[in-house]
């Protein structure tokens, strides 16, 4: 797996898992994970994954590519929504579930957390990395469209209308806190991902020997930083399912 941000929670959440099930795999349920893009690594990881996905298109892409890495047999691709998800669960619930780029696309954002809480594992975690606002607003301010700025930045759910958006929402630090809140988690983590680096044209990494690794560190860095965490590309935010008494 990858060493960036996102992926350095995900291995912690994970060493505490197999912590906690005597060395069993842990169960991963990723909601909308279609191609494989986070599912793949994870099952290379030793996880147990089963991916929910509505297109049956990314499903086959993603078998090939769980075939690809030698992990076919610790990844269940399933098609459906986040409607199905209670039949979908592993059983006894996932110890990790993954909503990594759903939560801007989904009619209704509050059932689709409340049905993740739902399949999770008392104690368990759901990790979500959604399209940040304020980073949507900045980048098409630096690339001088300010008057589609300042529409961005004053539409309540951070999309332009009729501008052709594929997204039906975007997020900021505070709203995302409070959808995940809203839904009974406990709020763990905020983070960004992909904070700076994306403003950094990769010709300047390019040509400026250790630059790269610098950003690289930089990133780890700012990652959980306010107020740079804030204008990151996309924000990560893991919460806590809460565990039985006793």
């Amino acid at each position: 797996m990858r060493s960036d941000a996102v992926n350095r929670v995900l291995e912690s959440e994970l060493a505490d898992v197999r912590s906690r099930r005597g060395g069993r795999p842990p169960r991963v349920l990723d909601v909308g994970g279609g191609s494989g893009v986070w599912a793949v690594p994870l099952a290379s990881a030793g996880c147990s994954v089963t991916v929910v996905d509505p297109s049956p298109n990314a499903l086959a892409t993603l078998q090939r590519r769980a075939e690809d890495a030698g992990v076919a047999d610790r990844v269940t691709p399933l098609q459906g929504d986040t409607d199905a998800l209670a039949a979908f669960r592993p059983e006894g619930g996932a110890d990790l579930v993954l909503a990594h780029g759903l939560l801007e696309v989904v009619d209704d954002v509050d059932a689709a957390v409340r049905a993740m809480v739902a399949a999770a594992a008392p104690g368990g975690a759901v990790s979500v990395l959604v399209a940040n606002r304020y980073a949507a607003v900045l980048a098409r301010a630096l690339a001088g469209r300010v008057t589609e700025a300042l529409r961005l930045f004053q539409a309540p759910d951070g999309r332009l209308e009729g501008g052709g958006e594929t997204l039906q929402r975007r997020f900021d630090t505070d709203g995302l806190r409070r959808v995940l809140t809203d839904a009974g988690l406990t709020v763990e983590i905020v983070q960004g991902q992909a904070v700076l680096s994306d403003l950094v044209p990769g010709s300047v990494l390019d040509s400026n020997p250790g630059a790269a690794e610098a950003m690289a560190e930089l990133e780890r860095e700012v990652a959980g930083q306010p107020p740079l965490r804030d204008i990151a590309t996309r924000l990560h935010a893991v919460g806590r399912v809460a565990a039985p008494r006793g």
